[in-house]
């Protein structure tokens, strides 16, 4: 099931626009921060290969929610500090700290990719800038690569490749920033009863 954690999203053949040069840091972390909110739809690819599709939830800082579509049997939340994987087919959850995974870094209260030793790869590939970063204090916990075009900048892509040597590429698509997200979408705890009931 943790593989299922983009903890990580729509078109493989997401067409990205050009941009005319890489993107700094400060400009991307000033993204990061004014991108409070927002729904979308998401393709992820797995570690094992497979594909799987669905709606994606985000308020910062420290929200996040994964609804998958069928057939996969999956519910994935992110608050309260906490992830939750729930296993919607087999009612089961699995939790554990949002600070061990590499998710943390985006989901900050103020992301400051400019940190000593947070980033450890800036690069653009003609379309997008890449940014590879880590928790400086616990490289152990992994790391994500994050894709941005501009015009306007947007955050296309990551990739999260987790303690457990998993990677699992999450493909965004257009996100709504005036969708109203309730804080009930996270709250994994109050989830995570109606499995143990």
């Amino acid at each position: 099931m943790k593989k299922l954690v983009p903890i990580a999203l729509a078109w493989l053949a997401l067409a990205m626009p050009a941009a005319a040069d890489k993107l700094s840091l400060n400009a991307i972390s000033a993204y990061l921060n004014d991108l409070t909110q927002g729904k979308g739809v998401f393709t992820q690819i797995n570690d094992d290969g497979t594909i799987s599709t669905g709606t994606i939830y985000l308020k910062r800082p420290g929200k996040m929610r994964f609804e998958y579509d069928p057939p996969t049997a999956a519910l994935v939340m992110v608050g309260n500090g906490s992830v939750g994987v729930f296993d919607t087919k087999m009612q089961t959850v699995e939790q554990y700290p949002l600070n061990r995974t590499p998710l943390s870094i985006i989901l900050a209260a103020q992301v400051d990719l400019g940190r000593a030793d947070m980033v450890t790869g800036h690069s653009y590939d003609g379309t997008a800038t890449i940014v590879t970063a880590q928790d400086p204090e616990h490289p152990e916990y992994g790391n994500i690569q994050l894709k941005f075009t501009d015009n306007p900048v947007e955050l296309r892509q990551w990739v999260v490749n987790d303690d457990s040597g998993s990677s699992t590429t999450v493909v965004l698509g257009a996100m709504d920033r005036t969708a109203r997200l309730p804080n009930s979408l996270f709250a994994v705890s109050q989830e995570a009863e109606k499995y143990r009931n």
